[in-house]
């Protein structure tokens, strides 16, 4: 079959093509008369010329019922999905009406219904699908919207901006209307009504003005949301301390719903929220739910100004605020608790999910060129790689003039639609720093690969560091300039374990470099990358003693974290490629970490957790599953067995009772349960007896879950008993239960491929709502052994899962398609297989162009 006839190719969109629009929007008036099966829509749109051109208003949905143009019916036309009006003179009232049906959104873009509540989720294209509207992110305007519904089924109504009025209606029913006063982009646009509870509070800014917050949720739900409202207040004040931006609405609202394609929305004055991301406490969320809920209140607050007052020109710029955002929420993170180890968690989720990225089909810049569908460059590198060129700039100008630069910005580009290239011109006006040749982080894609190699002359006390880079060709880039790339390093003795420099800061911009240290009186060992300063992989002389000795007495956490991580890796692919197991020297640096006084329990528990599957996948040319999973389980094995007194006594250090979120008592949570996971994997005779007391005992979910998990991975009969308990305990709470789906989607047993089939049966297995969907069909896909079953059962399920899912929300089922991008990395019976199914999906009559762009991507 010839794919590129059998399927209508979808239109590609070019950051080359881009024009201003023809027409501004200044002022808009909405209209909303609100019904889950039918919703009235009338705009009324003042519209300015802005060039040469018809008014073009982009619709997605049935005809418009009437279109007015200063109060007389218009022509009008539809013209590949926009509505298109020609226009004399420059200023006019355009009055457009539809009707829309909520609660057939499944899709999710929009206006539509989550179990009685209806919401927006506008971002990226999905102001259309309400209202005829110039949907691009560099017309802004100011909004008014009123409110009409039945105040029995929605007696809260909630937009953007402050509250002007409301009132009572013949029949039952209610209005309220709202106005925000700050231009916007239409993605912005966001209103809520339902039946729903607040937990309020205030919050009095640096100026001394008052602003009411809002978590708006379901009665049920209002106990678990003590926690998002401290982390917004706590979010507000450091924003004002660290960047100097004040809030500036007199309301600040966030409203919890279960059905959400995201994590959350950033809508001015009006945070829309997956409740993923709002809910906690002990009993239902875990320690890295209670971190994740702070850092994205903390995010989707700081978009009111990197993404809000500061928006984006073209949807190619997606990383102008999502990157900075990312950027700004990591430190808000680090400063809650610890630096070192929120540095350590941010680095692994950008190898996990960017990394793999950068090396597939799908890899594209931070700033891209083309997409078929922009839901699609919602990804890793938009957000997590433009999180660290943010943070390479500011470790280029420094803290002072990297302040003195986001001043700059928000204060020039306020109002106004700008582009990475204003961003990156600010930091070179502030700072003085030419950043020319840093600008190809946002042209090229892929991930640098850093050789370093130190010699030293013992008679003349000379050490000489060589460096070179090379960027590995990607879909499109054949061939890559040299990046910019500030590495910090240091050199510390090998005989004495001191440091032997300063820590410096070397900017390596060309394709090699030299440095030579005098003075060096021992041989010295390297620590470069030192905190992560650049996106990179890191290829040294180091060897196994080197790697060892670095764990242990490295000063900078991240290196010394690094250097345990390298050397298990170092390790496994030696046990996969060679078929060596040399476990001593790994034996040695965990129990030194274990042994070491005074290190934080958090940071601990991280340096002693092997890389994944995954990971140690991405290191090899050819990756065998099972090879990779057999050299990891015996090096697990073999660290439970030989340190198992020093597990148990870790495992021994119970945390504080009652539950504490604290950064002291999440550290002894998490190492006790990596304890207990080493202890399981050791054989110890009383690992599933230990594991199902804590899972009876814990008075917390981070303590239960982890209990739960570590059960499933044995063949034990206390594994499915714990299962059953916990679905009983928690059926009727949605984000519990995903936790149970993904739990078992994550177990590494030989069976988990023919479990997840029968889950996906589940009564309970709804996959139009996305976190269901992620929680089993996501986890199933970076499962690499149950993934990649040699007989192509994983490929197979979860490619016809994919197919019933892009029917029902498109971009739920593009967003779990990459695990197929990564055939060609494996044996040709597996990427035979993996191929076959790709292109299977293509050819299914009616496949979204969000599905289709990604698996034709991944075949190419």
């Amino acid at each position: 079959m010839d794919i590129q006839h059998a399927v209508a190719q979808p239109t590609v969109i070019h950051r080359a093509d881009y024009r201003p629009p023809a027409w501004s929007v200044p002022d808009v008036a909405l209209a909303f008369d609100l019904d889950a099966a039918a919703t009235r829509v009338r705009a009324a749109l003042s519209v300015v010329r802005n060039g040469a051109g018809d008014l073009r208003l982009d619709h997605e949905g049935p005809p418009p019922l009437s279109v007015a143009v200063d109060g007389v019916a218009a022509d009008w036309r539809m013209e590949d999905g926009q509505l298109v009006i020609a226009l004399p003179g420059d200023a006019h009232l355009v009055e457009t009406e539809v009707e829309i049906a909520p609660d057939r959104n499944t899709q999710l873009m929009g206006l539509y219904a989550s179990k009685g509540i209806l919401c927006t989720q506008c971002e990226a294209e999905g102001f259309r699908r309400i209202t005829p509207f110039p949907d691009r992110p560099d017309v802004l305007s100011r909004y008014r919207v009123r409110m009409t519904a039945d105040k029995a089924r929605y007696p809260v109504l909630l937009a953007n901006g402050d509250p002007v009025g409301a009132g009572e209606l013949d029949d039952g029913r209610h209005w309220a209307e709202w106005h925000d006063p700050f231009p916007k982009p239409c993605y912005l646009f966001a209103l809520v009504a339902g039946d729903l509870r607040v937990n309020a509070d205030t919050f009095t800014t640096g100026s001394g003005r008052e602003v009411t917050l809002g978590i708006w949720v379901r009665a049920a739900d209002l106990p678990r949301t003590a926690h998002a409202l401290d982390a917004l207040k706590l979010a507000m004040a450091w924003d004002e301390r660290v960047y100097g931006r004040e809030y500036d609405l007199d309301v600040f609202n966030i409203v919890a719903v279960d059905d959400f394609n995201f994590g959350a929305m950033e809508n001015k004055g009006l945070n829309i929220f997956n409740s993923r991301y709002v809910l906690a406490d002990p009993d239902t969320a875990t320690d890295v739910d209670y971190d994740g809920v702070a850092a994205v209140v903390a995010h989707e607050y700081f978009h009111n100004w990197s993404g809000n007052r500061v928006t984006c020109r073209d949807w190619f710029q997606l990383s102008l605020k999502e990157g900075f955002t990312v950027y700004r929420d990591q430190g808000f993170s680090a400063d809650q608790g610890s630096a070192a180890v929120k540095r350590i968690e941010d680095v692994r989720t950008l190898r996990a999910a960017q990394f793999s990225e950068d090396a597939g089909p799908l890899a594209h810049p931070v700033r891209p060129d083309a997409y078929q569908e922009i839901s699609n460059f919602y990804t890793a590198t938009i957000y997590n790689k433009g999180a660290e060129l943010v943070r390479m700039m500011a470790t280029i100008v420094g803290p002072v003039a990297f302040r003195a630069a986001t001043d700059l910005y928000f204060d020039r580009f306020d109002g106004t639609a700008a582009t990475c290239e204003d961003f990156v011109a600010c930091m070179e006006e502030a700072s003085g720093c030419d950043l020319a040749r840093f600008r190809r982080w946002y042209g090229q894609a892929g991930t640098p690969r850093v050789s370093a190699s130190i010699d030293h002359e013992a008679g003349s006390g000379r050490a000489t560091l060589r460096l070179a880079q090379h960027v590995p060709a990607t879909p499109g880039q054949p061939d890559k300039q040299p990046m910019v790339l500030p590495l910090r390093l240091r050199l510390f003795g090998a005989a004495t374990g001191r440091p032997l420099t300063d820590e410096r800061l070397v900017i390596l911009d060309d394709a090699t470099d030299t440095l030579v240290f005098d003075g060096v009186g021992e041989r010295p060992v390297l620590s470069i990358n030192r905190g992560f300063s650049a996106p990179v992989i890191v290829e040294s002389d180091r060897d196994a003693a080197d790697l060892a000795f670095l764990s242990a007495h490295d000063d900078d956490p991240f290196a010394r974290y690094e250097a345990m991580q390298q050397l298990m890796l170092d390790t496994l692919v030696a046990a996969v490629v060679e078929g060596r197991a040399e476990h001593d020297a790994v034996l040695a640096a965990v129990a030194t970490t274990l042994d070491a006084a005074g290190l934080d329990r958090t940071f601990v528990a991280e340096a002693v957790l092997l890389p994944s599957d995954a990971f140690v996948g991405d290191q090899l040319a050819r990756v065998d599953p099972d090879a990779v999973f057999a050299a990891r389980e015996a090096l697990h094995r073999d660290l439970g067995v030989r340190l198992a007194a020093r597990w148990r006594a870790a495992y021994a250090e119970r945390p504080a009772v009652p539950y504490a979120y604290t950064p002291a008592e999440k550290g002894k949570r998490r190492l006790r349960n990596a304890a207990l996971a080493y202890l399981a994997a050791s054989g110890a005779p009383d690992a599933a007896s230990l594991a199902f007391g804590q899972f009876e005992a814990a008075d917390n979910m981070t303590d239960r879950l982890a209990a739960l998990q570590t059960l499933i991975s044995l063949d034990a009969d206390e594994g499915e008993a714990a299962l059953d308990i916990f679905y009983n305990r928690y059926a009727g709470d949605p984000l519990v239960i995903d936790k149970w789906f993904q739990a078992q989607a994550l177990s590494p047993r030989a069976d988990t491929t023919d479990r997840v089939t029968e889950l996906a049966r589940h009564p309970d297995f709804a996959p139009a709502n996305p976190n269901r969907a992620r929680s089993l069909l996501g986890a199933f896909g970076v499962n690499q052994r149950a993934f990649h079953r040699a007989d192509g059962a994983g490929y197979r399920f979860l490619a016809d899962q994919l197919i019933g899912l892009d029917k029902l929300n498109p971009q739920t089922a593009a967003r779990l398609l990459p695990p197929f991008g990564r055939w060609r990395r494996f044996d040709e019976t597996r990427g035979a297989m993996m191929r076959a199914e790709l292109e299977r999906i293509i050819a299914v009559p009616g496949v979204s162009k969000d599905l289709f762009e990604q698996a034709s991507k991944s075949l190419n």
